[in-house]
């Protein structure tokens, strides 16, 4: 029986890098009879595509295991903290009546030792009238929009009082992600794939670079993007669009400086609603990312970059656009053989929830873990195949969660996200559900999810989504317990505020740690 002792993956970027890190270090890079060999070749002909910069928690998690510390993340990526996305104008048109925001905070609701879920009596609006779901159950959106930090000075590496992700420069990320990923023992090559060998079983048995020839391994990754040459162009595995549901198939984005050195940052994603899209806005530590994701459908190019710089404004000026063609989908075979795909190869489903780098996470870990050393890819390849294909279902459902419970009714983009058609079955079983009762844990499969059930809520009820409940969904014995419990909160971000540094100066301090100062 033949054993696996090699990997080799072809492409960078990102996703090549992060997967060779992760696997460096959980299964061993020194190519020795206990561990196996990673060779990762990449062309330096091709660009980073790097859209959104953006990343959800789990990030830490991985950061923390394959051994980059905080302060040198922050300071060589040009890094800020994250502690959610606030989304302008996504319910209702700008200037309509009603709230015109709403906010995904990353921390979950509170809940104390013995105390209520607090999401029942908040839909009794024991929170008070008209107080968001975000802004009863948690501090985070009080501590944000008073441009403060998720953590102090003092707290440990991806650890703080607040649940938080990145924003971060990709091509800084993915050139840190190398240096680490060379110092773990992964064999770096520089080289143009032009053809992939198959064997007479139809799996890979080589690929051939202009540079070097011939190169083997036992397991292939295809981190090569859009391109997908080995998963696609040479394993056939179809390609699933999902365009019949998630409209977003072209993107403009933007580099702007700030207009001051200490201008505030922001310490959560922008997004704002349009006419056939929307924009994301992220602050780093230089300069903001803007960019506007839109529908080539519903809009032309031109267009699309009128809306863009008038959201940007006079700072747009003089900065040209960066045009790019999103392939929305996903491989439902994303191992084929002895072939992964990870990445973009495998599929993208547009930057809005930060999904692309939590999927690339998701197949980095489960290759580690399912790992075949006997030989034996296939059932390895039909697990790994079900998870992702799973995850991607259920990513696909949370990002539709956001545009269908629009009520904007102005563009022919708005009234056809919302038109039951555009939504999938999976979805509408559970909005039927949850018109009757609130969205609880037990809705979900952790390990297919790559959202928690929080994070559906927090959509949810920030679209106005109504939920009728049933007489014994609260306890009315625990409701002045509830009631104390949504003035404890409000109390309590009124001190945090106090307490946590601002963002700029929490960032400042992580690049001076990094440093050595």
């Amino acid at each position: 029986m033949k054993t696996f002792h090699s990997v080799l993956i072809v492409g960078g970027g990102t996703a090549g890098w992060l997967t060779a890190c992760f696997l460096a270090k959980t299964l061993g890079a020194d190519g020795a009879a206990e561990g196996v060999g990673i060779t990762l070749v990449e062309s330096p002909e091709i660009g980073i595509i790097g859209v959104g910069e953006g990343t959800f928690p789990s990030i830490r998690g991985t950061l923390a295991a394959i051994g980059i510390s905080e302060a040198l993340f922050v300071r060589e990526c040009h890094a800020t903290f994250k502690q959610g996305i606030r989304f302008d104008n996504w319910v209702r048109p700008k200037g309509a009546s009603g709230a015109d925001h709403y906010f995904h905070p990353f921390s979950h609701p509170s809940q104390r030792p013995g105390g209520p879920e607090l999401l029942p009596y908040w839909l009794r609006k024991l929170a008070g009238e008209g107080v968001p779901f975000a802004e009863a159950v948690t501090m985070q959106k009080r501590i944000a929009d008073a441009a403060r930090g998720p953590k102090r000075f003092g707290d440990a590496d991806f650890m703080g009082p607040m649940n938080y992700a990145y924003h971060f420069d990709t091509a800084r990320f993915a050139a840190l992600l190398a240096e680490h990923g060379r110092a773990l023992g992964v064999r770096h090559v520089l080289g143009t794939v032009e053809r992939v060998a198959l064997d007479a079983q139809g799996a890979i048995e080589s690929v051939h670079t202009r540079e070097h020839g011939a190169m083997r391994a036992d397991l292939y990754i295809d981190c090569t993007g859009f391109r997908a040459t080995l998963i696609g162009e040479a394993l056939g595995s179809p390609f699933r669009k999902v365009d019949d549901v998630l409209f977003v198939d072209r993107a403009l984005a933007m580099q702007v400086p700030y207009p001051d050195p200490e201008t505030p940052i922001a310490s959560y994603t922008i997004s704002t609603a349009h006419e056939a899209g929307w924009t994301w806005d992220i602050g780093l530590q230089q300069r903001r990312g803007i960019g506007y994701a839109y529908s080539s459908r519903h809009s032309s190019a031109e267009r699309a970059e009128q809306v863009l710089r008038a959201y940007i404004g006079p700072a747009s000026d003089g900065v040209a656009a960066r045009a790019i063609t999103l392939n929305v989908g996903y491989r439902e075979l994303q191992w084929v053989k002895n072939c992964v795909a990870v990445g973009l190869s495998g599929g993208f489903l547009e930057p809005l929830e930060a999904s692309g780098i939590g999927l690339i996470e998701t197949a980095a870990y489960l290759i580690g873990f399912l790992f075949p050393f006997n030989g034996q890819t296939e059932p390895v390849a039909a697990t790994f195949n079900q998870m992702m294909r799973a995850r991607y279902e259920r990513v696909v459902d949370f990002i539709k969660l956001h545009y269908c419970l629009t009520q904007r009714t102005d563009s022919a983009f708005w009234r056809e996200n919302a038109d039951p058609c555009s939504i999938p079955q999976s979805l509408r079983d559970k909005l039927e559900m949850w018109s009757a009762r609130a969205p609880h844990r037990l809705d979900f499969v952790s390990d297919l999810e790559m959202y928690p059930s929080t994070s559906w809520q927090y959509i949810l009820y920030g679209m106005e989504f109504e939920t009728a409940l049933h007489a014994g969904a609260t306890d009315p014995a625990r409701h002045d317990e509830a009631r104390a419990e949504f003035a404890a909160i409000a109390q309590m971000a009124a001190r945090a505020e106090a307490d946590l540094p601002s963002h700029r100066s929490l960032v400042a301090h992580f690049c001076a740690r990094a440093a050595g100062r």
